[in-house]
């Protein structure tokens, strides 16, 4: 990721505190949040400080490191399962947060003695975040396949550096293809009603160099009608074993405005995303969020203040749905470190096993 021609990682671990970019102050202030605790990183997964599949995966594994650095001996299998399960409990939706969580907790009961235990937490949460990183990398290299010299794309929501390790996945093919000197243009969703798409790719989308235009969300079928996309790229924050994706809300009716339209819609992620236990998107837990996001929102005075303010009547409620479920029906195709495949059971399980 670059910040003003600094290259970062969007979450790190250094001297047992996990380092972290802070996606709640973007794009109107760049700071870097120290956490010394696992549980002060999981509660940087609940209030979104870190967001995205792959990066609240990282932190994820990273938080159950720091409990096994702070484990005590007597007693340590019993604290790292509690700390798995207050990790475990920050958020429903996103299959990357339990991969990590799950993958750490398997290597430490793996490892014999405390010491050998704390050892394998830390080595295991690294490589997954080292792991995250190159599977974005990857994925930026498979997305070529759809690129011609001059591509438009359409994305919604945040899937770029900030949602992973880094290169992120439906922003890193736009990434590679802008530094392989190809022409490409984005147009990003604004992703009510935080505001992902406007705070953060376009703030992202700026940062490289990549030429974007921000749109209302309600746009994108005047867009699609105008003939103006090439392609639609997305991100998942969980996909189920028959192809059906979850994502940010607002991903099912961009899916069925690209069918509509005949637009390419393609998800990008990696397998760690992948739930072969969940059978279908009917079975992927939908997280529901605060109504005050929706009723209430921030942005930046004249004067350079952040601040928040009530744009909704007093007395008025709301619905936050925070995910909504893609069928695989709607997809042309899951772009994954392994290659392009088809958003079906076969194929799923076909690369699953590489």
């Amino acid at each position: 990721m670059r910040v003003n021609g600094v290259s970062y990682r969007t979450v790190w671990m250094e001297d047992g505190a996990v380092k972290m970019i802070d996606q709640r102050l973007l794009p109107f202030r760049f700071e870097v949040g120290s956490l010394r605790t696992h549980q002060e990183t999981a509660e940087a997964i609940r209030n979104m400080t870190v967001r995205g599949a792959g990066a609240i995966g990282v932190a994820a594994g990273y938080a159950m490191a720091q409990a096994a650095l702070a484990a005590p001996e007597s007693g340590f299998n019993g604290a790292m399962n509690q700390a798995a399960a207050l990790i475990s409990g920050t958020r429903p939706t996103a299959r990357n947060l339990f991969y990590a969580v799950e993958r750490v907790l398997e290597e430490v009961e793996a490892a014999s003695g405390v010491s050998a235990k704390r050892m394998a937490a830390s080595a295991t949460a690294q490589a997954i975040a080292d792991e995250d990183a190159a599977a974005g990398e990857r994925i930026g290299e498979v997305g070529q396949s759809l690129f011609g010299d001059s591509t438009t794309v359409l994305t919604h929501c945040n899937a770029g550096w900030l949602a992973f390790a880094d290169w992120g996945t439906a922003l890193a093919p736009v990434y590679r293809a802008h530094r392989d000197g190809k022409h490409v243009r984005v147009f990003a969703t604004e992703t009510r009603p935080r505001g992902q798409g406007a705070k953060l790719t376009a703030w992202e989308l700026s940062q490289e160099g990549v030429p974007h235009t921000l749109i209302p969300d309600a746009a994108s079928g005047h867009l699609l009608r105008q003939g103006q996309v090439n392609v639609i790229l997305v991100g998942a924050d969980r996909i189920a074993a028959n192809g059906d994706v979850a994502n940010k809300i607002g991903t099912y009716t961009l899916a069925l405005l690209a069918k509509a339209h005949r637009v390419p819609f393609y998800v990008a992620a990696p397998t760690t995303t992948i739930d072969l236990n969940c059978p279908s998107g009917d079975r992927i837990p939908i997280e529901e969020r605060a109504d005050e996001e929706v009723l209430w929102t921030t942005g930046i005075t004249e004067d350079g203040q952040i601040t928040r303010v009530r744009t909704t009547p007093e007395g008025t409620r709301a619905c936050n749905w925070a995910f909504d479920v893609t069928p695989a029906a709607l997809i042309t195709g899951l772009i994954t470190a392994r290659g392009i495949i088809k958003a079906e059971p076969k194929a799923i399980h076909a690369i699953m096993r590489l």
